[in-house]
C-alpha cells in the first residue's frame, strides 16, 4: 500500500527583534498564528516608535492581516508608534483591505492581552455574581407570573401541568424505585455490619427509617430529578431558543413564561413529594430485606418497631424539604434553557451547568435544612 503524502509543514508566524526592528515571520495565515499571542506575552517592548519590518512574511490571509493590525492597535493604545515597513505589494493590498473592511463594519475588539491573577479572580467573581443577580430576577419574573396566574387561573395551560406530571413524576418512577431499594439495602448493611458486633441488631429500625425519611430518601430523588427531569427542562427550552421557538411566543401574544416555566415548575413541585413517599417506602422496604437477611430481624419486628421510632414529624420534615427541591431544580433548569446562545454546543453546556448547579444548590438547601432544623430542636 503506498504511503500517504506528508502534510506540509506549518511555518508559524513569529516575531523577532532584529537590532531597532521587529521582523514578522513565518505564515501569518489561520493555522499560522495559534501560537502568537503566547509569543507576544514574552516579548518587551522599548518605549518610542516601534518598526514591524514585514518583509519575511512569507504567506499572509485575512486572518493573519487581522492579528497584525490588532497588534500594532494594542501597542499604540499603550503609547507606541507602530509603523509597518517593507511589506509585499500583495501582502499590503490585503492589510488595507481588512483595515477597511474592519473600519466600515466598526471597531474590532485588538487581541487578547495577559491579564493577572488577581484579575482573573476579579473577573471570574464579577461574572458569577452577575449570574447570580440575573438568576434572582428571573425569580422574580416567575413570581410575577405565579402571581398573575392566582387572579386569573382561568388562563394557566392544564394539558402542559398534567403532562409535565406525568414526564417528570410517573416517567421517574422505576429509577427512584430501583435506586431508592439499592440504597436502603446499602445503609442496612454497612450499619448492620457494626450493629451485628455489638449485639444491638434491632437498632438496624432507627438506622434505616431515620436516616432514609429524613435525610437520603429526598435528597436521593432531587439528585435524580435534577439529572434526569431538570436536564431535560434546559435542553427543551435551550432547542427552542436556538429554532426560535421562543420569539415565534412572544410575537403571537404567548408569555414564555407561562407557557415554558409555570407548569414545570407547579408540575415538579407536586411531583418531587409523591416521588420521595415512593423513595420512603422502598428504600425502607430495602432496609427490612436486608436487615431479615443479615441480621435475622424479620419483617414483622421491623414493622412493629417502625412506629415507635418514627415519628409523624421526623415524616413531614423529610417531605417538606421536597417542594424546596423542585423548586430549585425546575428554576434553574428552566433559566439555564433561556441562557442558551448560539448552536448546539450551547445546549449541551448549558445542561451540564444546570445539573451541576440544581445539584449544589439541593445539597446546600438540605444543609441549611438541618442547621435551621437542628437549631430548634426538630430533629431529635
Amino acid at each position: 500500500m503506498a504511503a500517504s503524502p506528508a502534510a506540509p509543514p506549518i511555518h508559524r508566524a513569529a516575531i523577532r527583534q532584529d537590532a531597532e526592528q521587529y521582523r514578522c515571520e513565518g505564515d501569518w495565515t489561520l493555522a499560522g498564528v495559534e501560537t502568537l499571542e503566547a509569543q507576544l506575552r514574552g516579548i518587551s517592548w522599548p518605549a518610542g516608535e516601534l518598526h514591524l519590518d514585514g518583509s519575511a512574511i512569507q504567506a499572509i490571509d485575512t486572518t493573519g492581516a487581522l492579528c497584525l493590525l490588532n497588534m500594532a492597535a494594542v501597542l499604540e493604545q499603550a503609547g507606541h508608534a507602530v509603523c509597518l515597513v517593507n511589506l509585499r505589494e500583495e501582502h499590503q493590498a490585503l492589510l488595507d483591505l481588512v483595515r477597511e473592511r474592519r473600519a466600515s463594519a466598526g471597531a474590532v475588539p485588538p487581541l487578547p492581552v495577559a491579564r493577572g491573577a488577581l484579575e482573573r479572580v476579579g473577573r471570574w467573581v464579577g461574572s458569577h455574581a452577575r449570574h447570580a443577580i440575573e438568576f434572582l430576577a428571573f425569580i422574580g419574573e416567575a413570581a410575577v407570573a405565579l402571581g398573575r396566574l392566582v387572579v386569573r387561573p382561568g388562563r394557566f395551560r392544564w394539558r402542559a401541568l398534567f403532562g409535565n406530571i406525568e414526564t417528570a413524576g410517573v416517567h421517574a418512577l422505576p429509577i427512584v424505585a430501583l435506586l431508592s431499594f439499592m440504597m436502603g439495602m446499602v445503609i442496612a448493611y454497612q450499619g448492620g455490619q457494626q450493629l451485628k458486633f455489638y449485639g444491638a441488631n434491632i437498632f438496624i429500625v432507627e438506622l434505616v427509617s431515620l436516616t432514609m425519611l429524613r435525610e437520603l430518601a429526598p435528597l436521593i430523588t432531587a439528585i435524580i430529578v435534577a439529572g434526569r427531569t431538570g436536564s431535560s427542562y434546559t435542553a427543551q427550552i435551550g432547542t427552542m431558543r436556538i429554532t426560535e421557538e421562543v420569539d415565534a411566543l412572544r410575537t403571537i401574544g404567548i408569555p414564555p413564561m407561562d407557557l415554558l416555566v409555570l407548569p414545570k415548575l407547579l408540575a415538579l413541585t407536586l411531583a418531587l413529594p409523591l416521588l420521595t413517599v415512593f423513595a420512603d417506602a422502598l428504600s425502607v422496604l430495602g432496609g427490612m430485606a436486608m436487615a431479615q437477611v443479615m441480621l435475622d430481624v424479620s419483617f414483622s419486628d421491623f414493622l412493629d418497631r417502625f412506629p415507635q421510632v418514627v415519628t409523624p414529624t421526623s415524616f413531614l420534615l423529610g417531605i417538606g424539604k421536597s417542594p424546596v427541591f423542585a423548586a430549585i431544580i425546575a428554576l434553574v433548569g428552566c433559566y439555564q434553557g433561556f441562557r442558551v446562545r448560539g448552536g448546539a454546543d450551547s445546549v449541551g453546556r448549558h445542561t451540564t451547568v444546570s445539573v451541576v448547579q440544581s445539584i449544589f444548590l439541593v445539597i446546600a438547601a438540605d444543609a441549611l435544612f438541618s442547621v435551621a432544623l437542628g437549631s430548634v430542636g426538630l430533629w431529635r
